[in-house]
């Protein structure tokens, strides 16, 4: 008995005992509070602007490229996870003034390049391309390579032949006429002989190709007709009407790319950005436009937030639903979602009817107090030449639909300046008074403000930019505002997206098959992983399912844009919203031009990121490198100690029980030696 009460005092004693801070074993959280939180600059001082991220020591944290005020000094800023900020590494001084900085992998060693674009000194319309290859010990070579120049409207990277290597679409000042204005730089770099070259200039393969392309433009490299295979988006300027047109070009793989579709875009237009609106598979449209725009200040008057629907075969109720119906496709099956529809359009025919096409007033999203109609900044003049300042898309709270964050300008308390602010349109679902439903309620997504009179992003009035990126790799998407400088805090500062929400994410890398086995290896055989190659073209699907069972589906590209400094992430930042399932199945392809393009990966554990290598060899296998990291989140310590709470308690259990069960043995072994046995008397 005293066995067992010294037990039960020990157990007591046990979860009486209080967990102080001095006694946790885990570090204290450094954000606290659910809302949108000050960072501050972390770090990243510099008198310009950021220009350009991308993973340059291959730690999976993305660094930042920064150009000086005087818009010729690069600064590579690395991330230091320890000490969560950002420390300056390399310093380029260019001899021309900078226009526009792509990280990427094109010399195929697992490291990321510099692809610099500056103003030529010959003439105005001419972009000189410099290349900073990186350096075998690291960092950045301080000299760079020379490439064939192009003109003033800034070429993408895309992959023209199916090689995963980085080729350029742009326009060679050598051409001429608007039939013909169109060249490639394709990549012919061969390792075994560092000093040949590494572009060659090429007629593209684009039949019957047609486009004075605008400048600044928003070309892309996006799957539109849902193969899972990369096509062409590119904007052009109507001799006639002066207004702008959009051309699809399907990716035929080696047969070139066929033009699908072409179409004018509304008066007042500004920069195409791509995501998956709905959430039904396929990528959308966004983009604002404007009645007239400012180009001493870059503010649109009387804007609109546009989002066409990309019209295309849906996913299938169920899993037992027919997908065909009198021999033609209805609709796609889970495990269909790379599947092309050739019918795939987009309206942009503003019909009441119609949900295909929407436009949303800024006025009816950014109400002011003092009825004045706020504007949108489109424009960022503080650089020159002035740069255009897209609609940003990202899943900021995790629900599954994609958030828009824009700059709107409203009345400050300084009669004679306006408050540049970003604004975080959040998606709803659509209902009566949502501004984007019909008037009966009805639509596919609606949107609203969020965080209205709650927000850090309310405090900044000099705003000039904003970029979506995961500070410190920690599974929420956070807001980097570039600013001014005009409020005394300097040019950059980030705000830690803090809200806790019970839904989960997902992040996606795909690489350029430079190192297909994982590993890159150096002349002195030292190895790294070429985690930092920032691949453009690759695109993902899912399906997932959620609380409820139901089943839905969505679509993802991976860099679609660079020109003009979009300053998007390398890899893609998924929200999956409410689940509590595994990911069914996750689509993942390439512009590598084998019959299977794409791979199935079934099963994926949300909160984590997805590296996936593809074989760059020529041959038909699909025998592509798939990892997996999974993201230390905060309930692991939690977990962790609810286990080992109740291992002990078990483990006491256990043992009162035993120490119970041999007192009773020695009991009865007492007992027994005590009986006296008569019948042998």
């Amino acid at each position: 008995m005293r066995v067992q009460l010294s037990s039960l005092a020990l157990l007591s004693t046990l979860l009486r005992f209080p967990l102080t801070s001095a006694m946790w074993p885990f570090p204290p959280k450094r954000f606290k509070g659910n809302a949108l939180l000050g960072a501050g600059s972390l770090g990243l001082d510099t008198d310009g602007r950021v220009v350009a991220l991308g993973d340059f020591n291959g730690d999976q944290f993305l660094d930042m490229v920064s150009v000086g005020s005087d818009q010729k000094t690069l600064t590579v800023h690395l991330w230091n996870h320890e000490q969560f900020k950002y420390r300056s590494s390399t310093v380029l001084r260019h001899n021309q003034r900078i226009v526009n900085v792509v990280p990427g992998d094109f010399t195929q060693s697992g490291r990321l390049d510099l692809l610099v674009m500056s103003q030529s000194p010959s003439s105005k319309d001419q972009l000189d391309l410099s290349l900073y290859r990186a350096a075998v010990g690291g960092g950045l070579e301080t000299t760079p390579v020379l490439l064939p120049p192009s003109s003033g409207s800034q070429p993408i990277p895309f992959d023209s032949t199916g090689d995963l290597r980085i080729d350029l679409l742009g326009i060679s000042p050598s051409s001429s006429g608007d039939r013909e204005s169109f060249s490639v730089w394709q990549n012919v770099w061969n390792v075994s002989r560092p000093n040949s070259a590494i572009y060659e200039l090429t007629e593209p393969r684009l039949e019957d190709l047609q486009c004075k392309p605008s400048n600044p433009h928003s070309h892309a490299v996006v799957d539109l007709d849902g193969d899972c295979l990369a096509d062409l988006v590119l904007v052009c300027d109507d001799g006639n009407t002066g207004d702008k047109v959009f051309q699809i070009w399907i990716n035929q793989k080696n047969a070139g790319f066929r033009l699908q579709q072409s179409g004018k875009l509304p008066a007042g237009t500004q920069s195409l950005s791509f995501a998956d609106v709905d959430r039904d598979g396929t990528i959308d449209m966004v983009f604002a436009t404007c009645t007239s725009v400012s180009k001493s200040t870059g503010l649109g008057n009387d804007c609109y937030v546009n989002v066409v629907y990309n019209k295309q075969l849906p996913l299938c109720a169920s899993t037992t639903a027919p997908s065909f119906r009198n021999g033609q496709r209805v609709c796609r099956g889970p495990e269909e979602l790379c599947i092309a529809d050739p019918n795939f359009t987009f309206d942009l025919s503003d019909r009441p009817e119609s949900d295909a096409f929407v436009r949303v007033s800024i006025k009816d999203l950014v109400p002011t107090s003092d009825g004045t109609t706020p504007q949108l900044l489109v424009l960022d003049t503080t650089y020159d030449p002035s740069l255009p300042v897209p609609l940003k898309i990202g899943d900021l709270n995790l629900d599954g639909f994609v958030d828009i964050v824009a700059i709107v300008a409203t009345p400050s308390g300084d009669r004679s300046k306006l408050a540049k602010t970003p604004k975080i349109l959040g998606s709803v679902a659509c209902g009566k008074g949502v501004a984007g439903c019909g008037s009966d309620g009805k639509g596919r997504r609606g949107w609203s403000v969020l965080g209205r009179g709650n927000n850090i992003l309310e405090e900044f009035q000099d705003a000039r930019g904003v970029v979506l990126v995961d500070i410190d790799e920690d599974g929420t998407l956070d807001i980097m505002v570039q600013r001014t400088g005009e409020q005394g805090q300097g040019s950059v500062w980030f705000v830690q997206n803090n809200f806790y929400y019970d839904a989960f994410f997902l992040k996606a890398i795909v690489l350029n098959g430079g190192c297909p086995s994982g590993w890159c290896y150096t002349a002195n055989s030292s190895r790294f992983h070429p985690y930092g190659v920032s691949y453009s073209g690759a695109t993902y699907k899912y399906t997932v399912l959620d609380t409820t069972g139901q089943r839905a589906a969505a679509a993802v590209a991976q860099l679609p844009q660079t020109a003009y400094q979009s300053l998007l992430t390398p890899y893609s930042f998924i929200g999956l919203g409410r689940t509590n399932n595994y990911i069914e199945n996750f689509f993942v392809g390439s512009t590598k031009h084998h019959e299977e393009h794409f791979i199935n990966m079934e099963g994926v554990v949300p909160n984590s990121k997805v590296v996936i290598i593809p074989s760059a060899d020529d041959t038909q296998r699909t025998d592509w490198r798939k990892e997996l990291y999974l993201r230390p989140g905060e309930w692991i310590p939690l977990v962790t100690l609810t286990v080992v709470i109740a291992t002990v308690l078990l483990a006491l259990i256990v043992l009162i029980l035993h120490l119970n069960e041999k007192r009773e043995d020695e009991r009865e072994r007492r007992k027994v030696s005590h009986h006296i046995n008569f019948d042998a008397l």
